[in-house]
């Protein structure tokens, strides 16, 4: 059986990769930050449909240097990471304060850095080691009004390229997918005009969904996809490409 830490399972994307897991045999490690009755129902629901694979809750802040520990603690076995946590700050690079870029630094970059630093033992004793990471389409193009966002994003798309040189022959691959605009709760505060605008844009004229992104997460996990690696894969609609 196979292991993989999902973090940020309590939101829209890191649930639907925990469920697309499940289904597909899996056992999973669901890490949340503060939305603890959400990640209780998704443990409780998995272990009745799936009483033969594991399902464990970790909660950490991973803007913390503690909340590298936490996580650390719980893993045994492990043959995948997703990184699907985090969020961003709609702000003019002017007025973001220094906290908030040593805050979003830890949580995009650093923490999930060395999560991988700590954890490719494991992952190389799998000889199937995975390692994903849901960034965005601004991390390969840019956004205004993100600019902190964004630059954590491409750095993200950057060391899954440079660390997928380094973990090659330890069978471990890693691969960044690229979402555009997702239908999830962190647009729940657009209006209907700003949400026909950003339609407009968009070739295919929707959003993502958030099952298309755990669906490709899961693909990036199989033997399948065993020769891809160092890759970025916009998911995006035709948008921003």
């Amino acid at each position: 059986m196979k292991y993989v830490l999902v973090t940020g399972a309590s939101g829209d994307i890191g649930s639907a990769c925990v469920k697309q897991l499940a289904q597909n045999g899996y056992s999973i490690y669901c890490h949340y930050h503060t939305q603890k009755d959400k990640a209780e129902k998704l443990i409780h629901d998995l272990q009745d449909k799936y009483p033969k694979q594991d399902f464990f809750m970790v909660q950490a802040d991973l803007s913390k240097d503690s909340g590298l520990n936490q996580i650390l603690q719980s893993i045994f076995q492990l043959d995948g990471l997703i990184f699907a946590h985090g969020g961003t700050s709609y702000n003019l690079l002017t007025e973001l304060k220094p906290e908030e870029f040593d805050s979003m630094w830890q949580t995009h970059l650093k923490t999930p850095m060395l999560l991988c630093q700590n954890l490719q033992t494991k992952l190389s004793t799998s000889r199937h080691g995975r390692i994903i990471f849901i960034s965005s389409v601004y991390g390969l193009i840019g956004s205004s009004m993100e600019v902190l966002y964004s630059t954590l994003k491409g750095g993200q798309i950057a060391f899954a390229n440079a660390y997928a040189k380094e973990v090659a022959t330890l069978g471990i691959t890693i691969n960044t997918i690229a979402p555009g605009a997702v239908d999830t709760q962190m647009n729940t505060d657009w209006s209907l005009k700003e949400k026909e605008e950003l339609l407009d844009e968009i070739p295919l004229h929707r959003m993502a969904l958030p099952d298309e992104i755990a669906s490709l997460a899961l693909y990036l996990l199989s033997e399948n996809a065993s020769y891809i690696t160092g890759t970025s894969i916009p998911v995006t609609g035709g948008w921003k490409i």
